[in-house]
């Protein structure tokens, strides 16, 4: 499969910076918002349409029946959750690199997160491990596709398949990527997007939405970020109740337990416009990628570990990560970042800190007291009660020497700026 982001990667580099505005706002964007503000907000229909036309474009895009907008990509995970039946007594298989949304929604639907340590080379969740955390209690599992490449997923839902397990994909970092053949978010049983403001698309520093060919897990998913109204539905903005059916005292709104997830119609105005030029914002990301490796293999550097690729994958780089081989440049993590923002370098993040090590799960401080965690549930009768160090070794070694380098860069002058930095921090460390 061929998508138009790989041919946009073949223009010259002006001419594909040249597609986005430098803000990120561009006169797309104004146009779908001054619609939404032109025709008025309303409680009961959508005068300009905008969720109709988002989800549905979103869905066509990804070449899926249903997509459901939310406010965040993490209300998304928590209403797939939710729709899967996943609740007390139940465990949900996450990785410990990623960040604390994926495992913090599991606890939300008080549930039990247990983490499965990652692959040293492609940093997202191994198999190998998510087949020795499964037990009679695991209900689902959330893989990430961390940085913007998709996990072992034919080994994941070929667990899934063995162990009735539903799959809920985390692709908040990951837009238009593939996994043999396969667009990434059309894997599992559903998918999760954000639009957060760091990632490839925003819908104005937030929200998310829900992929998914399931008609009835779309509707349910749809309920459980609306309140649990009992009349809405799978189809493209299916959001409201019609204005004579509400109005009416008989009317029983609420058949399910529901959180307000929905997203705002600025929001999905921006979203729309985002979307249309979700492409040539991919490809920007994959030429900075591209930029940061022809520095490091240009230089010969060989203490920074450029990120693996699988055969039959392709990656779209929310952030270009590489491991430091501290021994062999002769510096730490920390004086690393030093010397590539004194030349330049536009900061430079660590990975997050493992979930499980986290003070929230290390305290179990989810509730008022340790012992209302979902751990101790009376109806869980699984065996994790703590989370600890040595719970995830290969994640745990390997976060402190992780260097995410940023892509998001909209001007071919700042990436530049970046390519540059990095590339004079390898020179001082080299001589």
């Amino acid at each position: 499969m061929s998508q138009p982001w790989m041919e946009l990667c073949q223009l010259p580099p002006r001419e594909l910076f040249g597609m986005l505005p430098a803000n990120r706002v561009g006169e797309q964007d104004r146009r779908y918002v001054g619609e939404v503000l032109s025709a008025g907000f309303r409680n009961t229909e959508d005068p300009a349409d905008i969720f109709a036309r988002f989800e549905s474009a979103f869905a066509r895009r990804f070449g899926v029946r249903y997509a459901i907008l939310h406010n965040s990509g993490t209300g998304t995970m928590q209403s797939c959750l939710l729709a899967a039946g996943i609740g007390p007594g139940d465990e949900v298989i996450v990785p410990p690199l990623t960040a604390v949304s994926t495992a913090m929604v599991v606890v939300q639907c008080g549930a039990v997160p247990v983490f499965a340590d990652i692959d040293p080379h492609t940093f997202n969740i191994d198999p190998r491990d998510v087949a020795r955390k499964i037990t009679p209690y695991t209900r689902a599992v959330i893989p990430v596709s961390l940085y913007g490449l998709a996990p072992d997923y034919d080994a994941i839902m070929e667990l899934a398949r063995t162990h009735g397990l539903t799959v809920i994909e985390d692709d908040a970092q990951c837009f238009l990527a593939e996994y043999k053949g396969k667009l990434v978010g059309t894997i599992g049983h559903a998918a999760s997007f954000s639009f957060q403001a760091s990632k490839h698309m925003t819908s104005g520093g937030d929200g998310g939405v829900v992929v998914t060919d399931d008609e009835e897990y779309a509707r349910s998913i749809r309920k459980r970020a609306s309140l649990g109204f009992r009349t809405l539905g799978a189809a493209p903005g299916d959001v409201f109740v019609p204005r004579d059916l509400r109005q009416d005292h008989s009317f029983e709104r609420h058949d399910v337990m529901g959180y307000n997830f929905r997203m705002s119609a600025v929001q999905a105005a921006l979203g729309l416009a985002q979307l249309e030029r979700l492409d040539a914002l991919v490809a920007a990301r994959v030429y900075i990628a591209k930029r940061y490796e022809q520095v490091i293999r240009g230089e010969r550097c060989q203490w920074l570990i450029p990120p693996v690729v699988p055969e039959g994958c392709s990656h779209t780089y929310w952030s270009y990560v590489c491991k430091l081989d501290e021994g062999r440049a002769g510096v730490d993590w920390r004086t690393f970042r030093r010397i590539f923002i004194s030349h330049g370098g536009d900061g430079l993040y660590a990975a997050w800190r493992p979930v499980h090590l986290e003070p929230v799960f290390r305290h179990l401080a989810f509730y008022g007291r340790p012992e209302q965690a979902p751990n101790f549930d009376p109806r869980y009768q699984g065996s994790v009660k703590c989370y600890q160090p040595g719970d995830c070794p290969v994640c745990e070694s390997l976060q402190p020497r992780l260097c995410q380098f940023k892509t998001s860069m909209q001007t071919l002058e700042k990436a530049e700026s970046q390519i540059s930095a990095l590339r004079a921090t390898i020179r001082v460390l080299s001589r």
